[in-house]
């Protein structure tokens, strides 16, 4: 790439100044072919289950929580507020049943309202994980929506899908498909696909 890189320069420097060629603009460590910025809106994209938990509700941290996500570039294809009837909450949390904290866990879903939100995007189950940071508050990284808002391991402010399986499952038991929507331009806002 080196070679490359100065055959470039040198051309710029005796044909006057051009358009960088874009290849030469992405970091090898970015995981991304140069070719995948051209064709952005072909990429694979994921839905993922993103919910504001009683405790964020309660705090407005709702507003926090979208905002976050709109700047990373996701688009939103569905988002409903209710308190959550524990049979959808036994089905989503099937996997802790046998936990002791399982009762105290669905009391505390039950307690009041929530917000359920379907985001799409390229990688957004993965990067939703990662926005949200650690299950502990104590262990969360500062710029995380847990290390910035939560404040017990229990009153973690947001739930988020783990894969794309479990986003899959997730979206279909909280949201019908008619409470989806799907945007024209298939949601491309971010500036990325501008470059």
């Amino acid at each position: 790439m080196g070679g490359l890189f100065w055959r470039s320069a040198l051309r710029g420097l005796r044909c006057g100044p051009r358009a960088p060629d874009p290849s030469l603009l992405v970091r090898p460590s970015s995981g991304l072919p140069p070719s995948a910025l051209k064709r952005g809106p072909s990429w694979t994209r994921e839905r993922t289950l993103v919910a504001v938990k009683p405790d964020g509700v309660q705090r407005r941290l709702v507003g926090d929580v979208i905002q976050r996500f709109e700047r990373r570039g996701f688009t939103l294809v569905g988002m409903k507020m209710l308190q959550a009837p524990e049979s959808v909450l036994a089905e989503h949390y099937q996997d802790l049943r046998r936990k002791p904290f399982y009762p105290a866990l669905i009391r505390y879903m039950s307690s009041g309202p929530m917000v359920a939100m379907v985001w799409e995007g390229y990688n957004v189950v993965r990067a939703s994980r990662a926005m949200i940071g650690h299950t502990d508050s104590a262990e969360a990284a500062p710029g995380t929506i847990r290390g910035d808002f939560s404040v017990h391991i229990s009153r973690n402010v947001i739930h988020a899908s783990d894969s794309v399986e479990g986003a899959q499952r997730e979206i279909q038991l909280w949201f019908q498909s008619s409470e989806l929507v799907s945007w024209a331009d298939g949601g491309q806002h971010s500036s990325i696909h501008s470059a």
